[in-house]
């Protein structure tokens, strides 16, 4: 079978609306990305502020994203998937906007609560829109393509956002406005709503009721812990390296922009081959080996002395997504009832959000109290932390599986 025979293999496996979601994905994140790696760069640029005081408009952000969260997956499974999305994505991209004109800390603040408010909304609904229209034997595969579409434009965006914001941030603010509108349109005019009638008909208790179920899940919730102590790892590279990188070498927003451009291409070159590799083992196992590689890239960070070795750096911890990004999506969505895929997929979503709201606050203020190297000395020890809970995590469930406990089979 050559190239073009297994191409069309690939894409007969899935449905036209996946196809639609990889489309709008890949031009949404073109354009966002083209701002996102070099936002807390920009805003250190505009006001001048300690990173610590800096760093705390993530955190709003992230403050956010979490109170939202909890308010979209109910919302999700109840009312649907798709106008949800709609929303969410026309709105952030109007939030780009906004961004752009923002002159002081209180304007910044107002953008990234409003930011924070939306993401949930898409991230949530599209989770649950996948596992909606993907069986569960095919959920790795799907995931994983969708990450390659992802991306695919986080390798186009930053390099071309590097160029451009070194004259004009205003233009790759609504190039990236452009994208989240485009992508809104795309699902609204071609989308079809994915919720199960049966769970539309049947909601699951109340909002208390439906995530007090949720919490009583000790395998999910021990997993959302560990995968927490992951994204903060991430969040302090993507955050906080081109600042360091920046102040501390002279590396331009120009060069900078090919490192997340690395990042993407082995995304897209390599996600689909990693995964048909991780799919075979545990989930709980793989996601242990993907965070010690962020943890030796994030403690790299420290001993490197300039562009090549940060770009060592961002190889090996993308080592560490590679294994474990879709591992933990589809090992979400395994676990979740039918009824309820919105709800695990917005406490999934918390992860990222917690992760933004803690990293870089913590980083920036160990930055400013005992130098730039300390962020990624303790990002290090967070690394170590991390690797051990998901070791802790698969032997609790390997003593619920002994007590024939049901949810632990992929642990």
């Amino acid at each position: 079978m050559n190239l073009v025979q297994r191409l069309r293999a690939v894409i007969r496996q899935y449905p036209g609306q996946f196809w639609l979601l990889f489309t709008g994905m890949l031009i949404s994140t073109t354009g966002s990305s083209m701002i996102w790696p070099f936002l807390m760069l920009y805003v250190s640029k505009k006001l001048a502020l300690p990173l610590a005081q800096t760093a705390t408009l993530m955190t709003i952000n992230a403050v956010m994203g979490l109170v939202f969260s909890f308010v979209a997956g109910p919302i999700i499974d109840r009312l649907g998937r798709k106008w949800v999305m709609v929303i969410s994505l026309v709105g952030n991209g109007f939030m780009y906007i906004l961004l752009s004109n923002a002159t002081t800390y209180a304007g910044f603040a107002l953008a990234q609560a409003l930011t924070g408010a939306l993401n949930p909304l898409y991230r949530v609904g599209a989770d649950a829109m996948m596992a909606d229209l993907i069986p569960a034997e095919k959920r790795p595969g799907a995931y994983s393509i969708m990450r390659m579409s992802n991306n695919t434009g986080v390798a186009i965006g930053p390099a071309i956002g590097g160029i451009i914001t070194s004259t004009s941030y205003t233009t790759a603010f609504y190039l990236a406005a452009a994208g989240m509108v485009l992508y809104g349109l795309l699902v609204a005019l071609r989308a079809h709503e994915t919720l199960p009638q049966q769970a539309a008909a049947s909601p699951r208790g109340n909002l208390v009721q439906s995530y007090a179920h949720i919490f009583r899940d000790k395998a999910f919730i021990g997993f959302v812990g560990s995968f927490t102590l992951t994204c903060m790892l991430a969040s302090l590279v993507w955050s906080l390296l081109p600042v360091y990188a920046n102040t501390s070498f002279g590396i331009s927003e120009s060069r900078y922009g090919f490192l997340p451009t690395t990042n993407a291409l082995m995304v897209v070159f390599l996600q689909y081959a990693v995964t048909q590799v991780t799919k075979r083992y545990k989930s709980l196992p793989v996601m242990a080996v993907g965070t010690a590689f962020y943890a030796l890239a994030v403690s790299l960070v420290a001993f490197s002395r300039g562009y090549w070795g940060f770009w060592i750096c961002m190889v090996i911890m993308t080592i560490g997504e590679l294994i474990i990004s879709p591992t933990a999506t589809t090992y979400t969505a395994d676990l979740a009832p039918a009824d309820m895929r919105g709800r695990y997929m917005s406490i999934y979503g918390l992860t990222w959000s917690a992760a933004m709201g803690i990293a870089p606050v913590m980083g920036g203020s160990l930055s400013d109290n005992f130098g730039p190297r300390s962020t990624w000395y303790g990002g290090a020890l967070l690394g170590l932390v991390a690797v051990l809970a998901y070791i802790v995590l698969k032997r609790r469930s390997e003593r619920s599986l002994e007590n024939g406990e049901p949810g632990t089979e992929n642990s």
